[in-house]
């Protein structure tokens, strides 16, 4: 299969894809303008990250557990890193789902064995899109790395202490490439796009830079600044008096 040659600096994260399916405007405040912020939800979600975000490597019987492991795609020009991969003996995989289609070969061990990776996340147990789009990258890079095919991953929920199991199925592969893209074309762009608020913001940690409630149209900009102008003037005025 030929690939197309991506240069260094067109290659995005995963984790800039996962942003940018949560918000546009976050993902080119993080990659683009270089903008962190830390907050009670980001803290907590890196301390769920360390438990698991650890390069090693273990085996319980017929799963062998890689954490920390580096992901690459040189076909969609993505990286980034797994949380968890577990790898399942063949076998197991066939008798868990009645259907499997592969197997990577690990060199320390006989046999062929099934990537099934896994992302640690903070909260409860919940359907995110983006998280799931970040999990079928994930998918995607260890089905070109180990010429496989991954039908299976699933998400931890720290809080809850539960997986979500979730299919890779045509629709979410189609989806994923296509965010994929999307997001390459805005970061190589260096556009911040503006942003409506919503629910949603109150849990970035990005809010007080963001400003969605004032940045979500052109016309709310320029009546945010207006005021600014307007109460320095009377402030001004009142000192002169």
């Amino acid at each position: 299969m030929t690939y197309y040659q991506w240069d260094k600096d067109e290659y995005i994260s995963i984790s800039a894809i996962q942003h940018f399916v949560f918000c546009e405007r976050q993902v080119a405040l993080i990659h683009t303008e270089r903008v962190w912020e830390e907050n009670i939800f980001t803290v907590e979600g890196q301390h769920i990250h360390s438990i698991a975000d650890v390069q090693s490597t273990e085996k319980r019987g017929n799963v062998r557990i890689a954490r920390g492991l580096f992901l690459r795609s040189s076909r969609l020009g993505i990286f980034g890193k797994a949380d968890v991969v577990e790898f399942h003996r063949q076998f197991d995989c066939i008798n868990r789902s009645g259907k499997f289609d592969g197997g990577a070969s690990i060199k320390e061990d006989d046999g062929l064995w099934y990537p099934y990776p896994v992302e640690y996340k903070r909260g409860e147990r919940r359907r995110v899109k983006a998280n799931i789009i970040q999990l079928c990258a994930q998918a995607l890079c260890l089905e070109e790395m180990f010429q496989t095919t991954v039908l299976y991953g699933a998400i931890y929920y720290g809080k809850s202490a539960r997986r979500q199991e979730i299919e890779f199925d045509a629709k979410l592969r189609e989806s994923t490439e296509a965010f994929i893209w999307h997001c390459r074309e805005l970061l190589m762009s260096g556009v911040t796009p503006l942003v409506n608020y919503s629910d949603k913001c109150n849990t970035c940690s990005l809010i007080d830079i963001c400003m969605p409630k004032v940045t979500g149209s052109k016309q709310d900009v320029e009546e945010y600044i207006s005021r600014i102008v307007f109460h320095e003037a009377v402030g001004r005025n009142e000192e002169a008096t």
